[in-house]
């Protein structure tokens, strides 16, 4: 079996494990949901960069080797949603970003999971947090993920308290999904 259609099995799995959260207010008007998500084990790595295709795509292939079994286990460990990147934005128009790439931990490695091999990927435990997210479809890229998040700071502005110094956005289909894709942009709520 080729790695893209392990890949394509995985992220597309219709039991898919996904981070717990409820839903604290949601506008049909705007589409912006305000969620709640619990605090949870997350595998992360860090890539800088001026390019968020370049860097989503490395961050992605190393945790992708800690799921396929480079850990102090061995073992291998299910695809989960969403494929979550924290961005830092650089100082300046000429700055490298800082990228987070982030896949949720499931359920049953939570309390304990596996330990990364590799000195590029660690595990975070993610604190609950309180996020504003928009959802929208298609194949994003990086103006897509610009756009969206400038409309959503644009919307919550003035409104609510949050944080602008970083965001997240947040991809739940395989590469080769046609259809249905969700993406997701989230800024997170200053308490």
């Amino acid at each position: 079996m080729s790695i893209f259609r392990t890949i394509q099995q995985a992220v597309t799995g219709g039991g898919i494990n996904k981070p717990v959260y409820n839903v604290k207010m949601s506008d049909n008007n705007t589409q912006v949901e305000e969620r709640n998500y619990e605090s949870a084990m997350w595998v992360s790595t860090t890539v800088q960069g001026m390019d968020y295709e370049k860097a989503v795509t490395t961050g992605f292939w190393r945790l992708f080797k800690y799921i396929g079994g480079e850990n102090d286990q061995g073992c291998k460990i299910e695809m989960t949603a969403p494929v979550a990147t924290k961005i830092i934005p650089g100082a300046g128009p000429n700055c490298e970003n800082t990228f987070i790439v982030s896949f949720y931990v499931p359920p049953e490695h939570q309390m304990n999971p596996p330990v990364p091999t590799s000195p590029d990927v660690n595990l975070q435990r993610f604190p609950e947090m309180t996020v504003f997210t928009k959802s929208f479809g298609g194949f994003a890229k990086e103006a897509t993920w610009l756009a969206e998040a400038r409309n959503l700071g644009e919307i919550l502005m003035g409104k609510e308290k949050f944080h602008q110094d970083f965001y997240f956005t947040a991809g739940y289909d395989s590469p080769f999904k046609l259809f249905g894709r969700r993406n997701e942009v989230w800024f997170v709520k200053d308490p």
